[in-house]
């Protein structure tokens, strides 16, 4: 009998977990380095298979054209940058403080603990916290990553 693709991929899924728990759970194997290692691997493996032209990639490695490239970058105005500066310190100025606060507490409590954070997190847009705002809260409690 000949095994499916999707059974395939079911299986090595499966015994991916199985090693990743062997290893003492996903926290264990990010600590260890695992996952990065993992990730470093798989990239490494990607970009070989492309300058070997084993995985062809349109306009890459393979049909390239000698045209130029043309790149119209996205330059924001300095103005639109002040204005919006000005609308966010407008909006800061308007809004009820102690809802952002209580909202900003409420995100902080949710995110120590295991409930949903989404709720929280709506909670505190619809209460005007700027995205700067709720996202320090959720640094403060989870930290940021840093390769090691």
């Amino acid at each position: 009998m000949v095994e499916s693709l999707t059974d395939q991929i079911e299986q090595g899924a499966a015994d991916y977990i199985q090693k990743i728990d062997a290893l003492g759970g996903m926290i264990k194997a990010i600590e260890e380095g695992y996952v990065q290692k993992e990730i470093a691997n798989s990239a490494y493996t990607y970009q070989k298979e492309v300058e070997n032209k084993e995985r062809i990639i349109v306009g890459v490695n393979q049909f390239e054209t000698d045209e130029p490239l043309v790149c119209d970058l996205l330059r924001v105005n300095a103005e639109v940058e002040k204005l919006q500066k000005k609308k966010i310190e407008k909006i800061k100025q308007e809004r009820d403080s102690s809802r952002v606060d209580t909202a900003l507490k409420t995100l902080k409590k949710t995110a120590e603990g295991t409930d949903n954070l989404i709720p929280p997190v709506v909670d505190a847009v619809k209460a005007y916290a700027t995205l700067g705002e709720i996202a320090d809260i959720l640094r403060e409690v989870f930290g940021e990553y840093r390769e090691q």
